[in-house]
């Protein structure tokens, strides 16, 4: 479920600290109902909750909509060459950002595409850079309001001039109407398989 990007704001994350001159995409309510202390665990599982969908490898996203929108923004990239890791070449990477007291910090695990920045015992940042933005995925452990905890998902991004900021727009509606909503009962799925939870079928994707 997306969510107000104040619900992000508010919180004292650390992550604040390093993206003053990026912009906050998206906030989004992952489905991953847990302890207090399972935030460990989320960070262990996501690549496999994920599996996919963030990677440039599309064969294991549930939604066909959602792998074809994939198959078409990985084959645009490879005819354009937007693609392959910028970070530390075409742009600096956030980990030279870091204050004094994070720069002994855990990194966190990588992902496909992504580069960890730091973890934390409730929150974790990684980075993506190509031709067309500098983007940010920040993963954040907040109490649900119900005596559990789940976590929570930032996408912080910095255009790459012209060329970033028409393909953030023209992306939008994609991300917030098919992507995401897909990603989310994709996580939803396996984090529920993972803990044994079967109480709720989940929903057939399109």
């Amino acid at each position: 479920m997306r969510i107000s990007n104040s619900v992000h704001t508010s919180r004292p994350w650390r992550i604040h600290e390093l993206t003053r001159d990026f912009t906050l995409e998206d906030v989004w309510a992952l489905p991953t109902p847990g302890g207090r202390n399972d935030f460990a665990r989320l960070v262990q599982e996501f690549p496999r909750l994920l599996q996919g969908a963030a990677s440039g490898d599309s064969s294991n996203v549930t939604s066909r909509a959602t792998r074809a929108l994939f198959a078409i923004r990985w084959a645009i990239g490879r005819v354009l060459r937007w693609d392959g890791s910028g970070v530390g070449s075409r742009v600096p990477t956030l980990r030279d950002r870091l204050p004094v007291d994070l720069r002994d910090a855990a990194t966190g695990p990588d992902l496909p595409l992504f580069t960890s920045i730091y973890l934390l015992d409730d929150e974790w940042a990684s980075e993506i850079a190509n031709r067309t933005v500098h983007g940010v995925m920040h993963i954040g452990w907040v109490p649900d309001g119900a005596g559990g905890y789940r976590g929570e998902m930032a996408v912080y991004a910095k255009p790459n001039g012209v060329l970033g900021t028409c393909y953030m727009y023209a992306i939008a509606p994609f991300r917030h109407l098919i992507v995401y909503p897909s990603m989310m009962r994709q996580i939803e799925r396996r984090w529920r398989a993972g803990t044994g939870d079967v109480t709720r079928p989940a929903p057939e994707e399109k």
